[in-house]
């Protein structure tokens, strides 16, 4: 058997060699290492792919969430709120511009923001809200999308764990998801669905005057060359991220295709064991398992990884402490108890490998040792 990996970069870029190898040549040989014709070119095509009107690359996922909120203008002291259980991007952008992160609880079941806990935390302050599509799943976007029309609040989908799920509406479209609130963010982080060989990112939005302010921001606030009409950053896609991409961005659903495969296996494994909890899958979004994330009782969660551990099957935790109690974020004045979604998930969740090279051996060894483990600690 092979080894396991918790993400096998390799083995996919195996499969893509030729195609990226010729994507590599052709912008080496132009030495037009920024703004080449490359990064056009993926816009183009991630536009195409998410049925959006404008996408806009940028340098990584963080940047993407910094000028979103940068386009909406919001005023000086505003509030957006954000989940608790999260990467500390969203936070982290609100408060680097000034302005305050407000958490809320995420579902139990899904891990993502609680529209009922984003009703409690809304002030006259509120002016956006952050709902987080985690690990390859939706948050509740017609609840989310309901509360910000109501209070006139922006939406930003952080959609960098879910590229390709779509979300199906009470009406009976669907949409991907990422398209659904003012702007939309993602990353291109190598172990993203889709996975650049460094750090990219994209902002995209079907609103025209939005997406107009968004490529300023992005591009030191220039609204041609030497005039700048508003404040912004330098955050570029490299040309030859864009060249990578666009070769990988024909594969995005086949690669989903698989991890949702494999997602099946580990379901089918672990379905008659009530001491493991495998992810729940939403009726109003597919899940594309960026990451294949089950719950145990907090007892058991460091145990287990250990044990893997020890049998040569990595494992993660994302996210071990909810941004709430993170020792940046004590300003804000949250303790312990005051989320206890994020609070138990935080002690209890434990991502298995997962990509779309995972072979059938692997996975039969990676769930017997699951197994194995919580029958004994039963």
């Amino acid at each position: 058997m092979e080894d396991i990996k918790m993400v096998d970069l390799k083995a996919q870029y195996a499969k893509l060699k030729p195609e990226l190898d010729a994507a590599f040549s052709a912008v080496m040989e132009s030495m037009e290492f920024i703004n080449g014709p490359q990064v056009a070119n993926f816009a183009r095509s991630l536009e195409n792919y998410l049925q959006v009107r404008h996408a806009i690359p940028c340098a990584n996922g963080t940047d993407a969430l910094q000028i979103a909120l940068m386009a909406f203008q919001l005023p000086a002291g505003a509030e957006v709120i954000v989940p608790s259980f999260n990467y500390v991007s969203g936070a982290e952008v609100v408060a680097l511009l000034g302005f305050k992160p407000v958490f809320a609880d995420v579902l139990p079941e899904t891990f993502t923001i609680d529209p009922a806990s984003v009703k409690n935390v809304i002030t006259p302050a509120t002016a956006a809200i952050i709902p987080v599509h985690l690990f390859g799943q939706g948050a509740a976007m017609r609840e989310i999308m309901e509360i910000a029309e109501e209070h006139n609040l922006f939406v930003i989908e952080d959609n960098a764990q879910s590229l390709g799920a779509e979300y199906a509406h009470p009406d009976g479209h669907s949409s991907k998801l990422g398209t659904i609130g003012h702007i939309g963010t993602t990353s291109f982080f190598p172990s993203k669905p889709l996975g650049g060989m460094g750090d990219g990112g994209a902002v995209f939005t079907n609103d025209d005057k939005l997406a107009a302010i968004i490529q300023k921001i992005a591009n030191h606030g220039q609204s041609e060359k030497y005039k700048f009409s508003t404040l912004g950053v330098n955050s570029r896609l490299d040309t030859l991220q864009a060249a990578m991409l666009d070769v990988k961005i024909k594969y995005v659903d086949e690669y989903n295709a698989a991890r949702q495969e494999i997602a099946r296996f580990y379901d089918n494994a672990f379905a008659e064991i009530t001491a493991i909890q495998a992810p729940h899958r939403a009726s109003y979004s597919s899940h594309v398992y960026h990451q294949y994330t089950i719950t145990v009782a907090p007892e058991l969660r460091d145990g287990l990884k250990a044990h893997l551990r020890d049998n040569h099957i990595p494992s993660m935790v994302y996210y071990p402490e909810p941004l709430h109690l993170q020792e940046a974020y004590t300003y804000l004045g949250f303790t312990s108890g005051d989320f206890p979604n994020s609070e138990l998930l935080s002690k209890s969740v434990l991502s298995l490998p997962m990509h779309s090279e995972l072979k059938e051996d692997q996975l039969t060894y990676i769930c017997q040792h699951v197994l194995d483990f919580v029958k004994s600690h039963g």
